[in-house]
């Protein structure tokens, strides 16, 4: 199995910590692996740190908002590169273009602790929307044990460019869409695409729209996969959707053949609000390498509003 840690020799601490924490995982279990439909996966650190160990470029997948997933996550991380581990960390929550001021926030000689530098950097960067309290740990992670992060989403704008022109050509020139993969694409994929995201706007979007939404969808897809190819060498973790994580629809769909064997999809799936809503293991295997079952995080229905919209008026 390839393991894409650092050499312990030039990591200092790093051979005991390796044993220590490998010690820990090895009695953790992977119960992902025989993961049954009526009761949810163990779900720990250790057990997806062991999971990250597996492959050098990982799509490690996420409920945005769901605070112990992202918790469990950078617990994780942090295990995997105690042992000496130093893939690149790259980020849906980063689109492309900033990378650049990413590149100049982070040689702020400002200095400080790893909290404060990863403040500056994501204050750099405008937000983006996203809740950072969620996300600044990963940062903190990048910062602390020095890996490179990476700016990896297709950005708003460039989304609503492809879904506006009905093609790809309108973020992407002809070369850069064989490189990924854009130009093989059937009619059956990208159909699948629009089910996906009808299902996930709670049907009740306009079937107008449909098409013009999912191309958007592969196209971050794509715009995911061109960022994380330049760091597959010396191993990467994408921070993403369990979405994009996706075997069948998202950026593994997209990668060669040579890249997925060395990559691993990683679904964190919250438990079901009633037994009716259960993902069968045989299609969770079809999705995912790897996908834990975890605790849901309570929210208002993200329905009720476009339900209550949709209502006729009494």
């Amino acid at each position: 199995m390839a393991m894409h840690a650092a050499d312990p020799a030039r990591v200092p601490g790093a051979a005991p910590a390796r044993r220590r924490v490998l010690a820990a995982i090895a009695a953790a279990p992977l119960a992902a692996c025989a993961m049954r439909t009526d009761a949810p996966a163990t779900f720990s650190a250790e057990a997806l740190a062991l999971a990250l160990a597996r492959r050098p470029v990982v799509l490690l997948g996420e409920v945005h908002d769901n605070p112990l997933q992202h918790r469990v996550r950078a617990e994780a991380l942090r295990l995997h590169l105690e042992t000496g581990a130093r893939p690149a960390l790259a980020f849906e929550q980063f689109d492309r273009e900033q990378q650049s001021t990413l590149d100049q926030a982070r040689r702020d000689p400002a200095g400080g602790t790893p909290q404060a530098r990863a403040e500056r950097l994501i204050q750099a960067t405008g937000g983006g929307g996203w809740d950072w309290a969620l996300y600044r740990p990963f940062v903190e992670l990048a910062l602390r044990f020095e890996l490179p992060i990476v700016a990896a989403n297709l950005s708003r704008s460039d989304a609503m460019k492809v879904g506006r022109a009905g093609s790809f050509d309108a973020v992407f020139d002809r070369q850069t869409q064989r490189r990924l993969g854009l130009d093989r694409l059937d009619a059956d994929f990208l159909r699948r695409h629009q089910q996906v995201v009808d299902d996930s706007h709670c049907n009740a979007m306009p079937a107008a729209m449909l098409p013009a939404l999912a191309r958007a969808q592969v196209a971050r897809d794509a715009a995911l996969l061109a960022s994380i190819r330049p760091h597959m060498a010396r191993g990467v973790v994408l921070l993403t959707g369990n979405g994009h994580a996706r075997n069948d629809l998202g950026v593994p769909f997209l990668m060669e053949t040579a890249e997925r064997a060395r990559s691993l999809s990683i679904g964190l799936i919250e438990a079901p609000a009633t037994g009716d809503d259960a993902v069968p293991l045989a299609q969770l295997r079809r999705q995912y390498d790897v996908a834990f079952v975890t605790p849901r995080h309570a929210r208002p229905d993200p329905c009720e509003s476009l339900r209550k919209r949709a209502a006729p008026a009494a």
